[in-house]
């Protein structure tokens, strides 16, 4: 039974009683509440005369074209064309989102790389401006003009340099005064070196032997990698790095933050080293200058003064255990000795041998009165505070002298150059044993003993400990670190407080701390 108007069955049916025909609920309403009446008959009709028909439920026929197996077909080619209409719509917005989205990511890193230049820009000018400041006379309202000159820069006008017949400036030299003042001193330290112990907190054999990386520490630029030297202040546990970024930065391990950046040398810094209990740092460059920089209350360090005495590149700094005096050295082929506090070169020495070779390294004897050097020649110098004259004299090496460390004891000085690293007897001047862990065309480029004369370390493609014996016992290798940053070249070793850490510079811009990982490095013995 089909509804009289749609022709469909229906889903409510209904009958009238007048007409007795069949129609669809909710159609015949709407039609008799818009026009009275039968829509087949015409005659009056209202909901009254309308008599609902119960029926069990209905079942529609399938509709005509789901009928026969072409009429299927054709509605199976209807819905696949619709599916196939909308995946290209689909398609299309995505096509869309990807353009949009490439192009938002190259606006991003346009705008990226604007603000990378901006920052650059921005920082070199902060360090522009930090150059011209530190260069202006600090003490130009000072009332002595000795004083304003040696705390302007050490290198004064040429309208007041005394200079001797033969052109060269006239220096104060080291007074009776400073001679005794060194020799006291050094009479304290060799006294304290004969009853001095090896300290009970100092890091055993078995624990160094079991040091690994524990920390990576990004302290310069990317654009000039390499940390040239470093020096550690032990009262503090701060460590200072030289780089080749022309900048020196000052690093508190503990926390691993960076406390300062002493920016202001032209080239790169080739020496660095804590004085005065970390209250100054002093630098030396390849610009040829060296700066002495004091520490103010809030971490930062100021240039106090620009010593402009060597004639080209500086390669070491040396500070004397008074912390009073320190030594550069210089490829100048001169060595200078200076007044810390007021940054007065008190001489200038040069070789009279006729050896044209630069100086590049030097080191204090621990007692203060030998200076040791090492010379681009290939040679080891030694030298006699008080006088200035050369007392000793060792070679043998293959290239320039890299580094220099004298032992604690006293009488064990450790060199490195191309060849590796040769221990000496200051004793008996002569050489005892070598070390060759590289190839020929590998340098040995650092060596260091640590403060108790226990433990000695080299760096070239690798950093290597050994444990110190005597001249006539063998020194064992007891930790292999290998070069982890991809450069081959560890340029700068130095032991932390009792050996509890080893800190190591590369040829890239990272700053690596070696310890015991159980414990940061921090060794309880």
């Amino acid at each position: 039974m089909n509804c009289s108007i749609s022709g469909e069955v229906p889903e409510e049916p209904v009958v009238s009683k007048s007409s007795g025909l069949l129609f669809e609920k909710r159609l015949i309403e709407r039609h008799i509440s818009d026009y009275g009446k039968c829509p087949i008959t015409g005659e009056p009709l209202t909901m009254d005369d309308i008599v609902p028909v119960k029926t069990g439920k209905i079942v529609k026929p399938r509709p005509v074209q789901a009928a026969s197996i072409p009429g299927m077909l054709g509605m199976f080619q209807i819905e696949w064309d619709g599916l196939m209409l909308s995946n290209f719509a689909l398609e299309q917005q995505l096509h869309t989102a990807r353009q949009e989205l490439s192009h938002a990511l190259y606006q991003h890193d346009a705008a990226c790389r604007v603000i990378a230049r901006l920052k650059k820009e921005r920082d070199e000018a902060r360090a522009l401006l930090a150059q011209a400041e530190r260069q202006i006379p600090m003490s130009a309202a000072a009332p002595n003009a000795v004083t304003d000159a040696a705390l302007s820069n050490g290198k004064r006008a040429a309208d007041n340099d005394e200079l001797d017949p033969n052109g060269k400036r006239i220096r104060p030299g080291i007074s009776s005064t400073i001679i005794s003042e060194l020799t006291d001193c050094n009479t304290v330290l060799s006294q304290q070196r004969k009853k001095r112990q090896i300290p009970s907190t100092l890091a055993p054999v078995d624990a160094v032997e079991r040091y690994t990386q524990l920390t990576v520490n990004p302290l310069h630029r990317t654009n000039k990698p390499g940390i040239l030297s470093l020096d550690i202040l032990y009262s503090k546990d701060i460590i200072a790095t030289a780089g080749a970024d022309s900048n020196a930065v000052v690093f508190d391990r503990p926390s691993g933050q960076v406390v300062s950046t002493l920016s202001g040398h032209s080239k790169k810094v080739t020496s660095v080293k804590f004085a005065a209990e970390g209250e100054l740092v002093v630098t030396g460059s390849a610009d040829k200058t060296v700066r002495v920089w004091r520490g103010s209350e809030d971490g930062n360090y100021e240039c106090r003064h620009v010593l402009k005495d060597h004639t080209a590149e500086v390669q070491a700094v040396t500070v004397h255990a008074t912390n009073n005096y320190f030594v550069t050295a210089s490829l100048d082929n001169t060595w200078c000795f200076y007044e810390l506090a007021s940054g007065l070169c008190l001489t200038q020495v040069e070789d009279t041998s006729g050896s044209s070779e630069g100086y590049t390294s030097a080191a204090f004897h621990p007692d203060g009165l030998i200076l040791g050097t090492g010379t681009s020649g290939a040679l080891v110098k030694i030298w006699d505070v008080k006088s200035q004259a050369n007392v000793a004299r060792f070679d043998g090496h293959i290239g320039a002298v890299t580094a220099i460390s004298f032992s604690e004891n006293g009488y064990f000085l450790a060199t490195a150059a191309q060849d590796g690293v040769k221990l000496w007897d200051l004793r008996r001047l002569k050489n005892f044993r070598t070390f060759a862990p590289y190839d020929e065309n590998t340098p040995t480029q650092s060596v260091e003993f640590d403060h108790s004369g226990s433990y000695l370390a080299l760096g070239g493609s690798d950093i290597r400990v050994y444990q110190v014996a005597n001249v006539k016992s063998e020194w064992n290798c007891i930790k292999t670190f290998p070069d982890l940053s991809g450069t081959g070249k560890a340029t700068c070793i130095k032991f932390g407080p009792d050996a509890k850490y080893i800190a190591v510079g590369s040829m890239d811009r990272n700053l690596r701390i070696f310890g015991l990982p159980e414990d940061g490095g921090a060794l309880e013995s």
